[in-house]
Order: structure tokens, then C-alpha cells, then sequence
């Protein structure tokens, strides 16, 4: 079976991509060096434990497996930490997929699919989020990944790399048959923190600014469940099997939630309050983030089909319950 580098395999998104990679016949390789991943996770392949930044270690992968392609998930990605800690995001995520790059174009291997995010546009209030929407990031999560993608093209220019980049809206849910799901250590996202409450596993969820310029002063995000986000990337692999051009597609739904609509729909999926606490906004939160392109949809053949609250929520909700990780 064709084999696939997934760089972050480990992680909530990467492992997802595995399980659907495989379901669609290819062999996913799991390259991961586990510092927020989990080797739990790791069910649908071969593991190799590395870091990004170790060309030695990457090319003895690369010459072992000889992948098809790379799927590059690995990257820290906690805004606020960015805010106070951007060497490591510059260090990580720039230099890890720069030496990762160089590692694929030395092997011989041409097709590349990143993991990307809208974190890139910055904080437009107000602009219709496509493609070709200027990029302002205001933390270095957002400029660590717009530099990758920069990256990208210049390694295009000079060695041939074809790519595909997706820019992420918000991903939650988890897998409907329970095999992975979502878990951080520390855990920042809203819908597992807010599980967390509602189950007891912390005091209260804490809402991070109630005074921003929304209907109800919380931050507006587009929703994309993880199954529907993995999904574009498969249809990406296969743009590039096919010979198409490099291509960015942004990947949500066109519906933003505020926080507060996803805690109170939240309550209602699972019968249960979600205890709250306000906090004060977080430094490189933006008010709003919803994409306005149909390019996955008309291009990729792409559709969102389970990227309801009700589903996402309730997926993440069944996960949650059933185990984890550190179990």
C-alpha cells in the first residue's frame, strides 16, 4: 500500500487523519516525537519517534518508508504561549518544517499537505475570510505558520515541492467510533475544557472576554468537526496524486458560533449546566474568525457534512466519557 509520512500522528488531528488514511488503503507512517502527542494514539501504522529538527532521524525514515507524500500536522499551537514564547514557536514549527522539507525533497518525495490556520489572516473584523484575504497574524502561532507557508513556495520555486495548505477554522468533535479523539495535556480548546466542567475534572470553564464587539461580548468561531477536516485532506493527497497545482483552501463551514452559543448548545446536547467563570481577554484572541470560501467545496469536492454543534459536541462528548489517553 502507498505509505504516507504523517508528521504529528500522535496529536488529535494527526490521528484522526491515520484512522481515515488507512480506511481509504494507504499505510500511514506516524513520525511524532511525543511532546504533546500520545503513543496511545498511535493504531493505524508504523511509529517512529523523532524530532522534526533531526534531518539525520528523518532521513533514516524517508529511506526506510519512502512515502508518497507527507502529511505535516506537527506544531505547537497554543496561542497565548505563542504570545510570551515565540522563540520556540519560530524554533519548532519554522525551523522543524523547513528541516522537514529539505528531508522530503532529498528523498525524492514531491507531495506535501500542511496543516495550516486561519490564525494567519489576523484580526479582520468584519472582512469576508477567502483565500486571497490579505495575511496579518497577530501572534507568532499565526506568523510561524504563514512563514511555513512561504516557505512552501520557495521550495516549489527551487525544487519542485508540490503542496496543498489548508487554513483551519476551529476543529472539534472526535472520532464517532471512539478508536481517538482529543486530548491535550494542558488543555486549551473550548469544547473539552467545557466537557471538563460540565464532568467535574475541573471547577468551572472560563470565558476569556466578554467584552468584544459581538452579539453577546464572547469571540465568534467557525466549527469544523475533525472527521469533515481530515476528510479535505485526503481529497488534497489526491489533488496531488493527480498532478494538480499547488493550492491553499480554507477549511470551515461558513457559521460562526460564539462562545457563549456553543456553551449554551453544549448544555443542551448533554442535559447538563456548564459551571463559568469570566476571565479577562487573552492577549492575540481575535474577535472573530469564520471563512467565506466555497473553494474546498467547489474545487475539492469537499463537504462539511458532520460539522453541526450538536455533532461535534456530542462525538466529543461520547469520547470523553469513554476514555483517554492517560488512563
Amino acid at each position: 500500500m502507498t505509505k504516507i509520512l504523517v508528521t504529528g500522528g500522535a496529536g488529535y488531528i494527526g490521528s484522526h487523519a491515520c484512522k481515515l488514511l488507512k480506511s481509504k488503503g494507504y499505510t500511514p507512517v506516524v513520525y511524532d516525537n511525543l511532546c504533546t502527542g500520545w503513543q496511545d494514539a498511535v493504531k493505524f501504522g508504523p511509529f517512529e519517534q523523532g524530532d522534526l529538527r533531526d534531518g539525520a532521524r528523518l532521513a533514516e525514515v524517508f529511506g526506510k518508508y519512502e512515502p508518497a507524500a507527507v502529511m505535516h500536522f506537527a506544531a505547537l499551537s497554543q496561542v497565548g504561549e505563542s504570545m510570551h514564547n515565540p522563540g520556540i514557536y519560530w524554533d519548532n514549527n519554522v525551523g522543524g518544517s523547513q528541516s522537514l522539507m529539505q528531508a522530503a525533497v532529498d528523498a525524492g518525495c514531491q507531495n506535501f499537505v500542511f496543516s495550516s490556520t486561519c490564525a494567519t489572516y489576523g484580526d479582520q473584523d468584519n472582512v469576508v475570510l477567502d483565500e486571497n484575504c490579505a495575511q496579518y497574524p497577530i501572534n507568532a502561532y499565526g506568523a510561524s505558520k504563514r512563514a511555513v507557508e512561504d516557505m512552501l513556495a520557495h521550495y516549489e520555486a527551487a525544487f519542485g515541492l508540490k503542496h496543498v495548505i489548508f487554513r483551519y477554522f476551529n476543529v472539534a468533535g472526535a472520532d464517532p467510533e471512539g478508536d481517538v479523539g482529543e486530548f491535550h495535556q494542558p488543555e486549551t480548546h473550548l469544547v473539552p475544557l467545557m466537557l471538563d466542567a460540565i464532568a467535574g475534572k475541573r471547577d468551572a470553564l472560563t470565558i476569556f472576554g466578554t467584552d468584544y464587539d459581538t452579539p453577546d461580548g464572547t469571540c465568534i468561531r467557525d466549527y469544523v468537526h475533525v472527521m469533515d477536516l481530515v476528510g479535505a485532506h485526503v481529497l488534497g493527497l489526491k489533488w496531488l496524486e493527480e498532478g494538480k497545482e499547488s493550492r491553499v483552501f480554507n477549511l470551515g463551514t461558513g457559521t460562526g458560533f460564539s462562545v457563549r452559543e456553543v456553551v449554551n448548545h453544549s448544555a443542551a446536547v448533554t442535559n447538563k449546566e456548564v459551571p463559568i467563570n469570566e476571565g479577562p481577554r487573552r492577549p492575540g484572541d481575535c474577535t472573530k474568525l469564520v471563512s467565506g470560501s466555497t473553494r474546498a467545496e467547489t474545487e475539492l469536492g469537499w463537504t462539511p457534512e458532520m460539522s453541526t454543534l450538536e455533532r461535534m459536541v456530542s462525538d466529543a462528548w461520547r469520547w470523553h466519557q469513554t476514555g483517554h489517553y492517560d488512563k
